[in-house]
C-alpha cells in the first residue's frame, strides 16, 4: 500500500459526493497534519511491539503510542476508561466482555483493502469449506455487528466489524525436552506427580480454564458439552481435580506476564506449562531446550484484533483505517511470523518473508538455512522442522478458542479460590 493513497482517496471522493470537491482542503490538511497525529494503543505484549510503532511513524508519519498490559488489565481498560485509548489490541474474547458496552466503534468492511484475503476462520468460523468449527468463543461469532452504532454480534459477514482481525495462534503446552527426557503427547502431562513441583498453569482465570478443561477432559475425568461454555457442575469439577493437585504441590509457579512464563521456562524451575509461541522462542534464543509440543487432543486456540475507540472521529479515524490497512498490508504480518504467530491475511505476509522463512513457519517445511526471529537470534537450524508442522496441519486441529462462559463470574469465583488454595 502507498503511503497515505487511502485516506487522500476516501476524503476527496467524499467531498465529490457533497459537490465540494473544489473547495474541500481535506487532502492538504492530510499531508500538513498527519505528523501531528498521535493515535493511543493499548493491549497485551504480544502484538504492542516497540518495532510496530517505530514503523508506523517511518511508513505513515504519524505517531503511535503503545501500552502493554496483562489480559485482565485489557479487559478492564477496555469495559472502563474509554477516554484513555484510540486503539483497543484485543483478543476476541475479551471482544465479548467490552463490545455490548459501546466502547468501540463498528469498523466498515468496505474500508479494509485486504478484507476479502483475511482467513475464513474470521469470516466463517471454518479454516476451509470442510472444517468443523471449535468449542469455545470462535472469533466469527464476535466479529460481526449489524450496522454503525451496534453493540450486538451477527453471526453472518454484515460488512460491519467489532474488530479488525490481526494475530492468532494454536496454544498448546510447553516443554523442556532435555529435563524431561521422554515424548510429551497428552495434556494429561500437566498434571502426572513425575512433574510435581515442576509444573505451571497461567493464571489468567478466561484462558487457565481453558488449559484445565482440556487436561480433565484428556485424563477421562470430564466430559464437557463445551469446554468454551462450562456449566458450574463442569467448573466446580475441573477447579477440584486442579485444587487437589496444587495442594500435592504439583504447581511451581502461576504466571500471568509473558516474561513470567519464559523465566520460569529458561532456569529450569518449570519443565512443563501452559505458554505461548513467542515465549517460546524467547526460550530458544537463549539457546535452551523448548518446544512448543503438539499433543493428540488438539490445541487451545485464540484470535486478536484492533478494535477503534467509540470517540475517534474526523482525521484521526482517517489515521486509524490507514493503520489498519498497513497493519494487513503485509510487514506486521511478517514480523509477527517469525515469532511464531499467524497473520489474519498470510497472503501479504509471504511477501515480506524469505522463502525458507515462509516455508519453515506456514508450510511446515524443513529449514533450508538458519531461522532467525524478528531481532536476528537464531530460533532453527537447516533441516528442522516447525513444532506441529504446516498451518493448516496446527489451525486444523484447534480443539477449543479462548472464551467468555455465561457462568463467567462464577468461573472467575473458582478459580481465584484454587489460586488461593
Amino acid at each position: 500500500m502507498k503511503k497515505n493513497h487511502y485516506s487522500r482517496r476516501t476524503l476527496l471522493k467524499g467531498a465529490a459526493a457533497a459537490g465540494l470537491a473544489s473547495a474541500f482542503p481535506a487532502p492538504m490538511i492530510w499531508a500538513q497534519d498527519i505528523k501531528d497525529i498521535t493515535l493511543r494503543q493499548f493491549g497485551t505484549g504480544v502484538s504492542n511491539l516497540n518495532e510496530v510503532a517505530q514503523k508506523v511513524k517511518e511508513d505513515l508519519g504519524f505517531t503511535l503510542t503503545m501500552t502493554a498490559l496483562d489480559s485482565d488489565a485489557v479487559t478492564q481498560r477496555a469495559a472502563t476508561q474509554p477516554d484513555s485509548f484510540d486503539i483497543a489490541d484485543i483478543e476476541y474474547w475479551i471482544c465479548k466482555k467490552v463490545w455490548p458496552t459501546g466502547n468501540l466503534q463498528a469498523m466498515d468492511t468496505s474500508k479494509i483493502k485486504n478484507y476479502d484475503k483475511i482467513v475464513g476462520i474470521f469470516r466463517s468460523g471454518k479454516l476451509t469449506p470442510e472444517s468443523t468449527i471449535a468449542q469455545g468463543t470462535a472469533p466469527h461469532t464476535v466479529g460481526f455487528t449489524s450496522g454503525p452504532g451496534g453493540t450486538d454480534f451477527v453471526q453472518e459477514e454484515s460488512g460491519w466489524m467489532t474488530l479488525i482481525p490481526t494475530i492468532y495462534n494454536a496454544d498448546t503446552l510447553g516443554i523442556r525436552p532435555d529435563l524431561i527426557g521422554r515424548p510429551i503427547e497428552s495434556w494429561t502431562e500437566l498434571l502426572n506427580p513425575e512433574f510435581k513441583g515442576k509444573a505451571s498453569i497461567l493464571d489468567i482465570s478466561s484462558i487457565g480454564i481453558m488449559d484445565a478443561a482440556m487436561v480433565c477432559e484428556a485424563m477421562g475425568e470430564i466430559t464437557d458439552g463445551d469446554k468454551g461454555n462450562m456449566t458450574r457442575e463442569e467448573i466446580d469439577r475441573t477447579m477440584a481435580i486442579f485444587t487437589e493437585a496444587k495442594k500435592a504441590g504439583q504447581f511451581r509457579a502461576f504466571w500471568k506476564t509473558f516474561d513470567e512464563s519464559v523465566n520460569l521456562m529458561a532456569s529450569g524451575e518449570v519443565v512443563i506449562q501452559s505458554m505461548w509461541s513467542p515465549a517460546i522462542t524467547a526460550v530458544k534464543s537463549r539457546g535452551i531446550p523448548c518446544v512448543y509440543q503438539p499433543l493428540k487432543e488438539g490445541y487451545r486456540s485464540w484470535g486478536g484484533g484492533i478494535g477503534l475507540s467509540a470517540r475517534l472521529d474526523g482525521l484521526a479515524l482517517e489515521a486509524a483505517y490507514e493503520y489498519i490497512n498497513w497493519y494487513l498490508s503485509g510487514w506486521v504480518g511478517g514480523f509477527l511470523m517469525r515469532q511464531g504467530y499467524y497473520s489474519a491475511v498470510p497472503e501479504t505476509s509471504k511477501e515480506f518473508m524469505s522463502e525458507n522463512e515462509w516455508g519453515y513457519w506456514f508450510e511446515g517445511k524443513p529449514a533450508t538455512d538458519t531461522i532467525t526471529n524478528p531481532q536476528g537470534q537464531a530460533m532453527a537450524q537447516a533441516g528442522e522442522v516447525r513444532d506441529g508442522g504446516s498451518f493448516e496441519e496446527r489451525m486444523g486441529r484447534v480443539a477449543c478458542w479462548n472464551s467468555v462462559m455465561d457462568e463467567n463470574q462464577y468461573m472467575v469465583r473458582k478459580w481465584n479460590e484454587f489460586i488461593a488454595a
